[in-house]
């Protein structure tokens, strides 16, 4: 790593406020740590690129509900193996990139922002106070809230495991198998997770449409193929069928079971059900309505900053699934946009300081790509490599821990912040 002697340390400190830390937030983070210590970004791949010549003092301050970074993309795994769960979730407390004094977490749910003041009002979900949070920019990155079991409903790690021990009890003492409504991208995940978990649990996959994946803008082909592997899988997959009614029944064993009727009378009994059908919300209740379409995404510029019309809309940025943007919201665009508007904050502050003229990178229009992980194998397409599936592109897209390890060595989570 070029060394960072010879630097210009500047006088002022700025203020940074991060709201959500999943990987759009702790991007923007790990960002902003580098640039700020004089250093080159470390998901920096410019051929060349020089290290910056100035150190920022810079104090962020990291808001989330959680108390610590979770992996999304692990949740068809991690709901169903203890194991799995225990490593998806680090308290941001534990994780060594964050060890800093730079940065000071928060958990909580800002209520609101005051850009014109530059104020936040956050909620301390540990105190159960109200906070008033000043800042000089503002990263939102807070995603958009989705339902169990999508995502886990547990705010501390310590729930969240046994959040995870409670469905697994649930999924092991399924003597009629386990019914999983909806497949998305995550209830077909799901399924093939249960039953590479389970082998010799039954195993059953509702959708009320003609395909998988359905909601995606993917080819048929894509959907068709998931389709298949999961029933090569022995996953009982059942399309076109809606179900109209759940009834929870107590056996004489003193067991419940769940008797569902589908929409064209076939009626199934399931030992425990998972429902994947969700319709996830943008949490930008907190922004200002000019900055928000009319689904609640920021509309953000291709430098990540808000729409001009907000004040200070210079020093407002939004990443991750919460901006309204093109292509399907995924991880690693996710950490992309955190990068982008890391880099583009760091900018800003320099032409602050020195009195220079910024210098932004900005995002481009992404076309639809989605891997999708079925127990050892993976579907994947993008419109440049075409349709992908097998072992080998698991092991391309996911390693061998649904992701986990990708994002976290990506994001350099382990190595501990240097000053």
């Amino acid at each position: 790593m070029p060394s960072n002697e010879g630097l210009v340390s500047l006088a002022r400190e700025f203020r940074v406020l991060i709201v959500g830390g999943s990987y759009g937030g702790l991007s923007a983070a790990m960002t902003l740590l580098d640039l700020c210590r004089g250093r080159l970004a470390r998901f920096n791949f410019t051929p060349n690129a020089q290290p910056p010549r100035h150190r920022i003092p810079i104090q962020i301050t990291l808001v989330d509900e959680r108390d610590g970074y979770y992996h999304l993309i692990g949740s068809p795994k991690a709901l169903a193996s203890e194991k799995y769960a225990s490593k998806t979730w680090n308290k941001f407390v534990d994780i060594p990139a964050l060890k800093t004094p730079d940065v000071k977490f928060i958990r909580g749910s800002v209520h609101s922002v005051d850009c014109q003041h530059k104020v936040a009002q956050i909620l301390d979900l540990q105190t159960r106070r109200s906070i008033e949070e000043k800042y000089d920019f503002l990263i939102a990155a807070s995603g958009l809230r989705r339902a169990f079991p999508t995502v886990p409903q547990s705010l501390e790690r310590e729930e969240f495991l046994q959040e995870t021990r409670q469905n697994v009890a649930a999924i092991q003492n399924a003597e009629e198998g386990v019914v999983v409504i909806g497949g998305g991208a995550v209830g077909a995940e799901m399924a093939a997770e249960l039953k590479d978990l389970y082998p010799n649990q039954k195993i059953t996959l509702i959708h009320s449409r003609d395909r998988l994946l359905s909601a995606e803008p993917l080819p048929d082909t894509f959907k068709e193929r998931i389709c298949s592997i999961l029933r090569e899988q022995e996953v009982e997959v059942i399309l076109g069928q809606r179900v109209v009614d759940t009834t929870a029944v107590e056996t004489e064993g003193g067991r419940r079971i769940w008797e569902l009727t589908l929409s064209d009378g076939t009626q199934i009994k399931a030992g425990h059900l998972m429902n994947a059908v969700s319709k996830s919300m943008p949490t930008s209740t907190y922004l200002p309505r000019d900055a928000l379409d009319e689904h609640g995404l920021v509309k953000i510029r291709p430098s990540l900053q808000f729409p001009r019309n907000v004040p200070n809309a210079d020093d407002h940025f939004a990443v991750g699934d919460i901006v309204s943007w093109s292509g399907i919201k995924r991880c690693g665009a996710a950490i992309h946009k955190g990068h982008y508007a890391g880099t583009n904050l760091h900018q800003l502050m320099l032409a602050q300081a020195l009195n220079a003229k910024p210098e932004f990178v900005t995002l481009t229009p992404h076309p639809p790509v989605m891997a999708i992980a079925l127990g050892k194998t993976a579907v994947a397409y993008d419109s440049e490599g075409g349709l992908q599936d097998g072992e080998e592109t698991y092991a391309t897209m996911f390693g061998d821990d649904m992701g986990f390890s990708i994002c976290w060595n990506y994001m350099k989570l382990s190595e501990p912040c240097k000053a």
